[in-house]
Parts: structure tokens; C-alpha cells; sequence
């Protein structure tokens, strides 16, 4: 999870009008191989005299975008792979029963119900061809005008398979219910088990990455430890688990201030957390965290959020890639080579003389990006002069438990309860719907006043047959 930061879900509407270009065709090298998705346009795209954009991911910035295009003369044509947009601060809260995921997860076709300009299609993205400004998907192709790369970034295992293969990453919401059902299933072997020594593993949860998400993990995980399992596993003995928080650098929350890292540090060995800074992860068996240096941990649930990795798509030339995997953009946000193809948020490297190695990969440099280039398409279409984008860093947040929090802002730094009313109040105004914020607000008003979060539910996933895999179960 990213620091979360103040941002603002609508844009200005526009209503000029233009003329629509002719298709640029691009020359760049082979033919695209031919397969069953890339002979059928995609159904049920209703014609239209705009020019196209097609935008691939519903995250931050795709939504965003999609709906600062909402009537203005151009035809927006959204992808994504699921029909919802998820509110990613929030994971951490439906891995711990918290809050239940239909309350941070927002329908898109709802979100879209006043767009007439704005067409969504589940479809899975395989590829692009520039050379006839095509989409390729596992539904058909679609041309496009303007094509919007907004596909974000998923969990980086530093290419070790078994820690791949062992862990628990926390990038959609299907792995955050995933967590959720793990470590209640956990305790529930637990229960069953005489020897201590052979329930140590089950019991004990090892988190991997001192960056937010890790500290809110940690923080929420030894707050059901020493306030709710107790309660519903009385014959367990709670003081034998434990919670770790493993972080490879010299201190938590890496991109926030001293005061912030250091309270963080603080509440969490308040918690009852064991933080062990400057250690690295060598390997995972699905048993064991090895160590560099020191003697392994026992586990059965290792949460991975170490790091995470700009998402690829096959079309685009190698030269347009920085080293680090992230698509080389320009302060317009058009991808190196290209003239009519861009990317957005934490898939983009944008070197600016204020950040040299691109902008952090959070929320907010997203939202900004999105709101940019929402304003300088229509600029483009009508052959003026866009705008450069210029980041405002509105300032950072993490929660560590009930009433702790750290909170940085460009004019002021502050820290525990204040910041905690603060984290709450901004993610509850940055959720998408009313009825989603008063379920919400509820949900955190119980849990304060009974500490006692009632949706602790192991919903085991019914068998899915072969046939149905691909449509119903989400790939790992």
C-alpha cells in the first residue's frame, strides 16, 4: 500500500468541441502474429465521429482519467479485467476483518452511469500493435485515437520463486480476503493442535516490507492478537505469538520524516510488535523465514510487501523501458517513441528536474498525472500547446492501530490521536459513494467503541470447474 495522500475524485468538465484527426499509422517493424483475439474487433462498440481513447486500467489514474474525459468531445473506451475499481489504502483493513470488501471495491459501471462518452469492457489487455493502433484482448481488438497505459504495478519478489510461490502478497482485494481467510483458518488448525511447538508456525504472522502497508499490517495484526483472538480462542495462549515486522533498510516508512519513523517504530513496539531493521529475507519454505545473520522465524503466514513492479505490455519497443521496468514518459506524459501513446502512475518514470529519478509511486502523483493529461488531450486534439505536468506534493499518512497514526503534510508534521481523526477522516472523503463512506463509518464506529470487528467469517471459495477457471478465479 502507498503512503495515502489528499486528492480529489472529480475533474472539470469541458465541452468544447473538435474535429476529429485522421489515424495516425505507425510504421515499427513486423507484423503483429495473428491469434483468435486479434481478428475480432470488440463487440458492441457503438460508432461515433470523436476521436477514441482507450485507456487500460480502472486504478487511480485510469478511472480518474475516464472520468475527466466524462463529456468532452472524445469517445473513451475503459479496460480493466474486473468490473470494480478498489481502494488500495484500504487492503490492509480486509486482511485483518476490519472491513468487509464490498465496502472499499466500487462498481465501474455505476461510477459510469451518467457517462454517455464513456464505454467500460471487462476484457484482459494482451497486447498492443502501433503499427495499426490497435488493442489487443482476450475479447477482440479495439483502434484507438489516444491510448492511456494506466495499468499500475503488482508485487515484486526480487526473482525468488519460493517466496513467490510461500507468501501472501496484498495488491487486489481477492488477496486481501485471501489473508483474511488464511490466518483465520490459521488459528482455527491451531485450536486443534496439543503441543505448542507444533502450532508456533500456524500462529505466528511475519511481515516483509517497513513501508506502509507493512506498518499498517503489523499494527492491525497485533491489535486482534492482544484485543479480539484472545476472545474467540480462549483455550490459546496469545503471548506465545508473534508478530514481526521485517524491513531491509535502517528504518520504517522510508519516504517520511524522522518524527514519522520514529513514532511508527515506537507505537509498534508499543503494540507488541518485533521490528528488525537493516535484515534481509533470504528464503521462505512456507514454514520458515531464513534470515541473513540470524536464526529463522517459524511461520506459516508470510505477508510479502516488500516492493512492487511497474505491470509490462507486449507492443511496446524495449527502448521505451527504464532499467527498473517503468515506461519512459516526458513531462506531457507521452511514452519515449510515441506520439499518440501514454502512461500514468506507478507504471511511468518521469525525470523532472525536481525528481531526477521519477515521481514516488503513490496515489496522489497518479490522480495529479490523470487530471494533467484529462486537461491536455483536448488541448492535443485541437493542435495546442499542452501543459507540463508539475507535482504537488499534498503530503503523507500511515495508521499504526486505534488512535496512532503519523501524518505529514507540507506545513506540519503531527503525530497519535489528531493524526489518527486526520487518516480517518481523509480516507473516509477519498471512498467513492455515499452508501460505501456510511458503511464505513459504521464499521470503524463499532470497532472503536467494542474492539470487536464481527466479520472474522472463513467463507471458503467453492470449487470452481475447469471450464469456469479463467472467468472466475483471479490468476496468482
Amino acid at each position: 500500500m502507498k503512503a495515502f495522500d489528499f486528492f480529489h475524485l472529480q475533474g472539470k468538465e469541458f465541452t468544447s468541441f473538435f474535429v476529429q484527426r485522421p489515424l495516425k499509422i505507425v510504421n515499427v517493424g513486423k507484423p503483429f502474429p495473428m491469434n483468435a483475439f486479434s481478428t475480432t474487433p470488440l463487440p458492441n462498440i457503438p460508432p461515433s465521429q470523436f476521436p477514441k481513447v482507450v485507456i487500460i486500467g480502472a486504478g487511480f489514474a485510469g478511472l480518474k482519467l475516464a472520468r475527466m474525459l466524462n463529456k468532452k468531445p472524445f469517445q473513451v473506451i475503459l479496460l480493466d479485467k474486473n468490473n470494480y475499481h478498489q481502494f488500495q489504502p484500504l487492503f490492509y483493513q480486509v486482511a485483518t476483518a476490519g472491513l468487509e470488501p464490498s465496502a472499499i471495491s466500487f462498481p465501474l459501471r455505476k461510477i459510469l452511469h451518467h457517462s454517455k462518452n464513456v464505454i467500460f469492457r471487462m476484457c484482459e489487455v494482451k497486447s498492443i500493435d502501433r503499427s495499426v493502433n490497435r488493442v489487443f484482448t482476450d475479447a477482440g481488438y479495439v483502434e484507438y485515437n489516444y491510448l492511456v497505459l494506466a495499468m499500475g504495478a503488482d508485487t515484486n519478489y526480487f526473482g525468488s520463486r519460493s517466496i513467490a510461490n510461500f507468501s501472501s502478497p496484498m495488491k487486489t482485494v481477492s488477496e486481501a480476503l485471501y489473508i483474511r481467510n488464511k490466518i483465520i483458518s490459521n488459528y482455527e488448525k491451531a485450536i486443534n493442535i496439543q503441543k505448542l511447538e507444533d502450532r508456533r508456525s500456524l500462529m505466528n504472522v511475519v511481515i516483509v516490507g517497513g513501508g506502509p502497508t507493512g506498518v499498517e499490517l503489523a499494527g492491525a495484526m497485533a491489535e486482534l492478537r492482544n484485543n479480539v483472538l484472545p476472545k474467540d480462542y480462549p483455550e490459546l495462549s496469545f503471548k506465545n505469538m508473534k508478530v514481526v515486522l521485517i524491513e531491509a533498510g535502517p528504518s520504517l516508512l522510508g519516504a517520511m520524516s524522522e518524527e514519522a519513523k520514529n513514532h511508527a517504530l515506537k507505537y509498534l513496539q508499543q503494540l507488541g510488535v518485533e521490528v528488525l531493521l537493516k535484515t534481509m529475507v533470504e528464503d521462505y519454505d512456507g514454514h520458515r523465514v531464513y534470515l541473513k545473520g540470524q536464526a529463522p522465524i517459524e511461520t506459516q503466514t508470510l505477508l510479502w510487501a516488500a516492493g512492487i513492479k511497474p505491470n509490462r505490455i507486449e507492443g511496446l519497443e524495449e527502448k521505451s523501458y527504464a532499467k527498473n521496468g517503468r515506461i519512459i514518459v516526458d513531462e506531457f506524459s507521452k511514452i519515449k517513441g510515441t506520439e499518440t501513446i501514454f502512461a500514468l502512475g506507478d507504471l511511468s518514470l518521469m525525470q523532472t528536474e525536481d525528481y531526477p529519478l521519477g515521481h514516488p509511486q503513490v496515489a496522489q502523483v497518479a490522480l495529479q498525472q490523470a487530471k494533467n493529461l484529462g486537461n491536455n488531450l483536448p488541448l492535443i486534439q485541437a493542435n495546442k500547446t499542452p501543459v507540463k505536468f508539475k507535482y504537488k506534493d499534498l503530503g503523507s499518512m500511515a495508521t499504526v492501530g486505534r488512535k496512532l497514526a503519523v501524518v505529514d503534510l507540507p506545513f506540519v508534521k503531527f503525530q497519535g490521536i489528531l493524526a489518527w481523526i486526520t487518516w480517518l477522516f481523509v480516507h473516509l472523503m477519498a471512498i467513492l459513494g455515499v452508501k460505501n463512506k456510511l458503511l464505513i463509518f459504521l464499521d470503524w464506529s463499532w470497532n472503536y467503541l467494542s474492539f470487536d470487528p464481527s466479520l472474522r467469517l472463513l467463507i471458503k471459495p467453492k470449487y470452481v470447474k475447469e471450464s469456469e477457471r479463467k472467468e472466475l478465479i483471479e490468476e496468482k
